[in-house]
């Protein structure tokens, strides 16, 4: 037996579980899944690469909405009645495996089952508080803090551009980001006259939990329906967080921003959870906010990746072709 068979199943003992067979199913650093039958069932086992404190939070939230009834898969309690169990210094969980296929977001059908899915996941998760020893994750109130650290990280790269203009990427990000940083301002404008702070001036548990990375291969469809999967990054904020993401990279993949697309993924949502004027308007300032250049170019100034020039002009494009349209939406 390898070495990481011979450990799943010296954890699975916590369990008061004897496997001697196991397919590991991922294998990334120290996040490892192994997949396995016992008594009829198939279960998997997942090696978390999160700090104790930080998984008893995300953990623990996806046992309060399985038991809300949400579809999320159920969590195997160890000897000890605890979803979470310590072993030679690191962490484990067992889940319940879900027999599925992927939802494809390009598929219409397959992405009206997902945007479902996650109004329904959205509201299955408010009223949740973490265990004390939890440290709570939450960018409830923090956005306009976000939007002045990304803008300020942004002036600075531009200094760093400006004595590098012999490098086409350099000249590409200097040429570019005063318009994008004029976008920048914008949203920033928009948020501080909004009720975004009104919105966010209660109790946490009042606010659904975000999943932060709802895409292709975190929900997943089953005979019950689909179920949202991967909870590991969930963090208190508005809905409309997970939303803006999904839009964003959307219109990224075609290259052009569409009303439509907005409509669409909104109509389907809003099946189950329907926003309110305040916070689509929120969703708005968001959207025109210029993440999406942001994620593109701190991968050359923060991670010292090659971001090439092209990519650099025609993300600043897709962000500057954005204004107009969000402008009049809603």
């Amino acid at each position: 037996m390898s070495i990481l068979n011979q450990l799943a199943k010296d954890v699975l003992l916590n369990y008061g579980m004897e496997v001697d067979e196991f397919k590991i199913i991922q294998n990334s650093g120290l996040k490892t899944i192994w997949k396995f039958e016992y008594n009829g069932k198939t279960a998997c086992l997942k090696r978390l690469r999160h700090s104790k404190e930080r998984a008893l939070f995300s953990v623990n939230a996806q046992v309060y909405i399985q038991n809300k009834g949400g579809h999320v898969p159920g969590i195997y309690l160890n000897k000890e009645d605890q979803p979470l169990t310590e072993y030679n210094e690191q962490l484990f969980v067992v889940y319940e495996w879900i027999e599925s296929k992927d939802l494809h977001f390009g598929k219409a059908e397959d992405f009206k089952i997902a945007m479902e899915a996650l109004a329904k996941f959205h509201i299955d998760s408010i009223g949740y508080i973490p265990p004390e020893e939890a440290k709570v994750s939450s960018k409830i109130g923090e956005w306009k803090n976000q939007y002045e650290s990304m803008k300020k990280r942004m002036l600075k790269w531009k200094d760093e551009a400006s004595n590098n203009l012999n490098n086409k990427s350099h000249k590409a990000y200097f040429d570019n980001i005063d318009s994008i940083i004029d976008i920048a301002d914008i949203s920033i404008g928009m948020l501080e006259k909004s009720f975004y702070f009104d919105i966010c001036n209660n109790e946490l548990h009042k606010f659904s939990l975000c999943h932060q990375d709802y895409g292709v291969g975190n929900v997943i469809y089953s005979n019950d329906g689909p179920y949202v999967i991967d909870l590991d990054g969930v963090t208190y904020d508005l809905v409309i967080r997970d939303l803006r993401k999904i839009i964003g990279k959307k219109m990224q993949k075609g290259g052009v921003w569409k009303e439509n697309i907005i409509k669409t993924t909104l109509s389907y949502y809003e099946k189950y959870n329907k926003l309110s004027p305040e916070m689509l308007e929120l969703l708005k300032i968001d959207l025109l906010y210029p993440h999406w250049f942001f994620g593109d170019v701190k991968n050359l100034y923060k991670k010292n990746k090659s971001v090439s020039a092209n990519k650099i002009e025609s993300i600043a494009k897709l962000e500057l072709s954005k204004v107009n349209l969000l402008k009049d939406l809603f």
